[in-house]
């Protein structure tokens, strides 16, 4: 029985058998396994890319002389290609092909007919592969699936599901292994798809059957595993079609696989998992094109790891909404309800109800969902409540384990989806998925955004390399090379400074100069300004007033500071963007000569004399926000920032009465915004504005530029934001566009040195505690903010271990970083580097706890 049971199963779609060098490929694999893994091999084979879908229109009746004669040919032509010849190898299937164009079945289009039809092309493509390999001096068999796989009747299912969506027998046949294992080759090729209809005619399994067929057989031979071999690496974080940055999921439990591949992933059909599952087969999913990438592995010793692993997207989603007053406490009103769909072999997919109403959703990918079908429904539910069908529909769905600890990871998850018309929210009751139903048009971009949120959120912990692998990006095109950090070519100057005291900030001065030089050579931009609120240094304030800028300040005192650091500096390079400042900082503003923005008429209407005869920037509020994290988005109704478009016509008009001049307009919608695109959007608005004030002269299109903070952060691409610049400059050449970066001039000049405290163990967790925390450096605690930490005294040690690495302040949010991987022998009087910041760094320190501010050095 050992022996009998040594079997590994392969399988491969369309793309994979569609040309010769794929059939190589997968007579090298399947010799690969036989002979590392000491196992027989069964492969398994979708039909050729397209054949399925040309089938189908013949089961339809649409052209069907027309299409079995292109597919003969196609068949023929393939044969040739792989040095067969068509007729001894293909003729006697392809006859049984056309023979169908004449069956008696085919006007009337029976069911049994049907899936005859749509049976040829798996049973075409094993032919031909099977013969190719043999050719090759593979030792290949051939069978036919029909005579191993039973299609079941499942109870209430439609005659169409029991002849074209079936599914096989699992159970009462303990001696399949030991009758399949008598075929004599010891590797097998045979169809996906088909199965034997309880009449002894053909039954189909539906789309995705051929993982399936997989599935049943592995289930059946207790295979040690099941391959699913596709053009993809496996099953992602998302679809990478949609998100780039979608990661590989590398380890996964079949209740996780099974999800995701139910709620929108393509890669593996969700039927095929519940037979592997319950007989204990893994299953993996590689990539033909990529073998040495790991794929993703299915079984049930994976780790638990809470988190979400996956967002997927369904569209097409019809929902049917019932409401009825008299359903309240109603016996049986439910049972009335979906005996009704039960009627018309309709699966519910998910289900939300309230005292009045029950709402659920139909996948058309379970179900034959059409226009008549929909009425029939409607017509028989109006029986007992009214009926609204709400459709096209998309379901995004989050997927992992512990959802509902999660929720208070999802503040902006749930924020992005209340600025949609959700109809539908579910939550599973294995805990293992949340799905919004919204209408498909308003799910179009959606998933790169919220993906991007639960990464930043660490609702997906995407560095766990347990699970995740690398992102698409990554895989397509290669690991991004970033140059290494200025701070790693000095260790020993930093361990030096370090001495002479921690908590210290250093910052490089030419990482400034780099960054300050690759935003002016922006051929659009004319004029940029530093948001000095980022680091006021006045060294980096003389290094970025060298390289051509203007400096923006937001306070009188950063006013006062600019002119104590450049006495000579031209106010026409300062510029001021305060919120909610006192009306005596306009004043000494003006009367320095700077210029002055301002963002809500009430200032023009209690302050008339301050602002009379000026020339001022109006900030303008687009009506949304965007950035890495609630708390610097600044534009929407929950941002204070910036006059809503709403008033902009009064406030243009009071200006008018006042005989102020506007000559700029500006907005600032947030920090951190990674989509390069974002800036070209703002001047195109501020641009059909400035057309109706007809004084300005020059568009402010803010700053927040992002940094790669995480080591899974792609590299903000400067290219295509100048492009998008430059495009929308060419429109609107008019206008002098103006920049005020902050962030990306300085953030990664900078570095803060601390020595470490402690190290301790409680309950598992391991905690390094350093001289300096929140009160060094408030990003982390204020907006959950990832740094880069390194032990600067063990750069070299291999010997690693997970920490949690915090502060000496009396907070519980006074954590640097969690989940780091660190030197074990971390130990007191080690010097820490937490990387990236130069902004927003010193400029947030406080004396908390009568803790000493950090020191600063500037290195050249």
């Amino acid at each position: 029985m050992a022996e009998v049971n040594r079997w590994v199963v392969l399988k491969f779609g369309g793309t994979s058998v569609s040309r010769r060098n794929r059939w190589d490929t997968i007579g090298r694999l399947a010799s690969k396994r036989m002979a590392e893994d000491g196992a027989r091999v069964l492969v398994v084979v979708s039909a050729l890319s397209g054949v399925t879908n040309e089938l189908q229109a013949i089961a339809n009746g649409d052209a069907i002389d027309a299409r079995i004669a292109a597919l003969v040919e196609r068949h023929r032509a393939f044969c040739a290609e792989l040095d067969l010849d068509p007729d001894s190898v293909l003729g006697e299937r392809l006859a049984a092909l056309q023979a169908l164009a004449g069956d008696a079945r085919a006007p009337e289009r029976t069911l049994d007919w049907q899936a005859e039809v749509l049976a040829q092309g798996e049973l075409l493509s094993s032919t031909l592969g099977a013969a190719y390999l043999r050719r090759q001096g593979h030792d290949f068999g051939w069978c036919d699936a029909r005579q191993w796989l039973d299609a079941v009747s499942l109870p209430n299912a439609s005659a169409w599901a029991q002849r074209l969506s079936v599914n096989c027998r699992l159970d009462g046949d303990r001696g399949f292994a030991e009758r399949f294992a008598v075929q004599q080759a010891p590797m097998l090729l045979t169809q996906g798809f088909i199965a034997r209809h309880g009449d002894g005619g053909t039954a189909i399994l539906g789309r995705g059957g051929s993982d399936t067929s997989a599935a049943y057989f592995g289930a059946l031979l207790k295979a040690q595993r099941v391959e699913i071999w596709t053009d993809v690496p496996g099953m992602f974080s998302a679809n990478p079609r949609e998100v780039p940055d979608a990661r590989l999921l590398t380890r996964l439990h079949y209740a996780e696989a099974q999800e995701i591949a139910t709620t929108g992933a393509k890669v593996l059909h969700p039927r095929s998992i519940a037979p592997c599952r319950d007989a204990g087969v893994a299953m993996a999913i590689l990539d033909t094109e990529r073998p040495e990438l790991p794929g993703t592995r299915i079984d049930a010793s994976a780790a638990t790891v809470p988190g979400v692993k996956a967002i997927s997207r369904r569209n097409g989603i019809v929902l049917v909404s019932m409401e009825s007053i008299g359903m309240w406490q109603q016996v049986g009103f439910l049972a009335d309800v979906f005996e009704r769909f039960k009627r018309h072999g309709l699966s519910i997919d998910l289900i939300g109800s309230s005292e009045t109403n029950v709402t659920v959703s139909l996948d058309p990918s379970e179900n034959l969902v059409n226009s008549n079908v929909l009425e029939a429904l409607s017509a028989d539910l109006a029986e007992v409540c009214r009926v609204k069908v709400i459709a096209p529909c998309a379901a995004i769905t989050l997927v992992g384990r512990g959802m509902r600890s999660l929720l208070h990871r999802l503040s902006d998850i749930w924020a992005t989806f209340g600025r949609e018309r959700v109809h539908l929210i579910s939550q599973s009751s294995n805990d293992l998925n949340l799905t919004f139903v919204i209408d498909e048009a308003d799910a179009d971009g959606l998933l790169p955004h919220l993906h991007a949120e639960l990464i930043r959120s660490r609702a997906m912990p995407v560095r766990d390399d347990t699970v995740f692998g690398p992102s698409w990006r990554e895989i397509a095109h290669g690991k991004p090379q970033r140059a290494p950090a200025w701070w790693r070519g000095r260790p020993e100057q930093l361990l030096a400074l370090a001495q002479q005291g921690t908590p210290r900030y250093v910052y490089d001065l030419d990482t400034v100069r780099e960054r300050a030089r690759s935003l002016s050579a922006a051929n659009a931009v004319d004029r940029c300004f530093y948001a000095i609120k980022a680091n006021p240094h006045p060294a980096i304030l003389r290094t970025i007033v060298e390289e051509g800028f203007g400096l923006e300040c937001v306070s009188l005192g950063e006013i006062e500071h600019v002119f104590a650091t450049l006495p000579q500096i031209d106010p026409g390079r300062v510029l001021f963007t305060p919120s909610f400042a006192p009306r005596r900082e306009y004043e000494e503003a003006f009367a320095r000569g700077v210029t002055v923005t301002l963002d809500n008429i009430e200032a023009l209407q209690r302050w008339p004399e301050v602002f009379r005869g000026r020339t001022i920037w109006l900030r303008i509020d687009l009506g949304h926000g965007e950035g890495h994290h609630e708390k610097v988005r600044t534009g929407g109704v929950a941002a204070k920032f910036g006059l809503p478009m709403t008033r902009f016509d009064a406030f243009v008009e009071h200006a008018r009465k006042l005989g102020m001049r506007i000559s700029g307009l500006h907005a600032h919608l947030g920090s951190g915004i990674e989509d390069p695109q974002h800036w070209r959007g703002v001047y195109a608005h501020l641009a059909g504005l400035a057309d109706n004030v007809g004084t300005i002269e020059s568009i402010d299109i803010g700053g927040g530029l992002p940094i790669p903070y995480t080591p899974e952060s792609p590299e903000f691409d400067l290219g295509l934001w100048r492009a998008g610049l430059e495009e929308i400059k060419a429109a609107y050449p008019r206008y002098g566009l103006v920049i005020e970066p902050g962030r990306y001039l300085v953030a990664e000049s900078g570095a803060l040195l601390l020595t470490v405290t402690q190290t301790v163990e409680k309950d598992g967790v391991l905690r390094i505690g350093c001289d300096g925390g929140m009160n060094a450096l408030m990003r982390p605690a204020m907006y959950e903010a990832y740094h880069g930490i390194f032990n600067l005294s063990r750069l070299d040690d291999a010997v690693t271990a997970t920490f949690d690495v915090v502060g000496p302040i009396c907070e519980s949010s006074d954590v640097i970083g969690r989940g780091r991987t660190l030197p074990l022998a971390t130990a007191e009087g080690d010097v820490m580097l937490v990387a990236d910041a130069g902004a927003y760094g010193m400029a947030m320190a406080n004396t908390y706890n009568l803790r000493a501010l950090p020191a600063e050095e500037i290195i050249e």
